[in-house]
């Protein structure tokens, strides 16, 4: 659950808060001394998800895009695909939140299977999330993941706004990775994309802080991202495809990104005023969902 890695995760920054204290201070030595780890990662349980998901979404896509356009058939595995990628995509949270020296083949063949072949790779996430969830960043308009930020609830203009972005948010990430050799034309350029480019945000505001460790892991995955965004148009070019494999892709691309943005619009309560929390501010303006009980805040 969320809450209990906000709890577990952030211990400099909870200390230094005071929110140690009280139940928060309470949770976490529960947490501790519980005889069941509740951290411990599956390795099996991880492999079982990721291959189910990159077999079903792979599976569905191949269906939708190769099945006699506006068949039954097709319509059908439009959604079964944009469902499936969504679910392979999610797991780039898991990754996220995996140690770095904990299951590094699994979160290489993730990144290669799956981050590259989506665009969507981890270093391009794992960053502005751990941001999301530090109490420097959480709910206020720099936040990477708080779509208050992006969606000002009961105004018409920024659900239009918001529509929009979603729609073109596929063009800008496929843009991205198609235009990477150009970043490298001037350094100013280039640390404008790293830092302004190069996290799956919606949020505008949010400016990446790079590591030495960033820049090498960004690197890592842009050539490979490059090479798939450009094999698009070229097999298209080239004959290999159709041109309409290319609306195809973006409809897919923009149905997965909708489930995703569903996703978190469900995530928080969104009641922050754009200042600073403390970490029970947090957890209270978090949704949890126990296996126990119905959807709570807790």
């Amino acid at each position: 659950m969320q809450n209990a890695s906000a709890i577990a995760e952030l211990p400099n920054e909870v200390e230094s808060s005071g929110d140690s204290v009280g139940w928060i201070h309470e949770v976490r030595q529960s947490i501790r001394n519980a005889d069941t780890d509740f951290f411990r990662v599956s390795p099996a349980r991880y492999w079982a998800d990721f291959l189910l998901s990159l077999v079903a979404a792979y599976t569905a896509a191949a269906a939708y895009l190769t099945l006699p356009f506006g068949s039954w058939p097709q319509l059908l595995a439009f959604p079964l695909a944009a469902f499936w990628l969504y679910r392979l995509g999610s797991l780039i949270h898991e990754v996220c939140h995996l140690g770095q020296h904990e299951m590094t083949l699994f979160k290489g063949a993730w990144n290669l299977l799956a981050g590259v072949m989506t665009l969507t790779p981890s270093p391009f996430f794992t960053r502005h999330h751990r941001d999301h969830h530090s109490q420097r960043f959480y709910g206020t308009p720099e936040d990477p993941e708080y779509v208050a930020n992006c969606l000002e609830s009961g105004n018409p203009a920024s659900l239009l706004g918001y529509t929009l972005y979603v729609l073109v948010f596929p063009l800008l990430v496929f843009l991205r990775f198609l235009l990477t050799p150009l970043t490298f034309l001037h350094p100013r350029l280039r640390e404008w994309t790293l830092s302004r480019a190069s996290s799956l945000t919606f949020n505008r505001l949010y400016e990446r802080k790079l590591t030495p460790a960033d820049r090498r892991a960004i690197l890592a995955v842009e050539i490979p991202c490059f090479l798939r965004a450009a094999m698009i148009p070229l097999l298209v070019v080239l004959g290999v495809n159709d041109w309409t494999r290319v609306p195809m892709l973006y409809a897919l691309a923009v149905g997965t990104v909708v489930l995703n943005q569903l996703r978190q619009l469900a995530d928080h309560h969104f009641e922050g005023d754009g200042s600073r929390v403390d970490l029970a501010s947090h957890i209270m303006d978090s949704c949890n969902t126990s296996s126990h009980r119905s959807p709570t805040t807790t």
